[in-house]
């Protein structure tokens, strides 16, 4: 039996068919991919995360996006689009079209890592966010322990590593004014 080849979705289409869909899909350069559930400590430290990034920018001119904010991501030769955990952008927040729902000019992007998705977000998901121009720190934080990484863009264009695993631990956010406590980061959060 010969398996048939996936069709071709044009970003258009996807679009077209995402703003009508009950679940989430990501879409790269093609292909359509159902986003996987969340567990109950994903939630939880993405929550924690949000409550203390709005308390720190509410007079700011940065606004966090969480979950349901779509991002494009359009390097050249690539398309992605995909739903970062929480973003966050700073001065005009730029969209793809009046819907507002598709942010293209994200500062800040964090994702909860999950055992279904660590490596892609380590991997093909951290070389398509490094293209874009506006990205100055991916933030990756583990649900199954206490461990945050930030990946800062510096002036040269390369990025550095940053690795954070005590409780006692804040972590700064500098392209946004901003910290992460890691004990509000994993407050009530239970390991297994």
């Amino acid at each position: 039996m010969s398996s048939q080849p996936v069709p071709f979705i044009t970003p258009e289409e996807y679009l077209a068919a995402e703003r009508k869909a009950e679940l989430r899909h990501q879409y790269i350069n093609g292909e359509i991919f159902l986003m996987p559930g969340n567990t109950r400590q994903h939630v939880r430290i993405v929550s924690n995360v949000d409550t203390s990034l709005n308390i720190q920018l509410e007079d700011s001119d940065c606004e966090v996006f969480p979950i349901d904010m779509r991002v494009r991501v359009n390097p050249a030769g690539d398309y992605m689009y995909t739903y970062p955990d929480l973003s966050v952008a700073c001065g005009d927040a730029r969209f793809q079209d009046d819907q507002f729902d598709t942010l293209l000019n994200p500062k800040v992007l964090i994702e909860g890592l999950s055992p279904s998705t660590t490596a892609f977000d380590r991997g093909e998901k951290f070389r398509l966010y490094r293209q874009i121009a506006s990205l100055a720190e991916y933030w990756m934080i583990a649900q199954d322990r206490v461990h945050v990484e930030r990946h800062l863009r510096q002036p040269d264009g390369t990025w550095r590593l940053s690795e954070w695993t005590s409780l006692d631990d804040v972590a700064p956010m500098p392209s946004i004014g901003a910290e992460l406590k890691l004990a509000q980061v994993y407050r009530r959060v239970k390991f297994d």
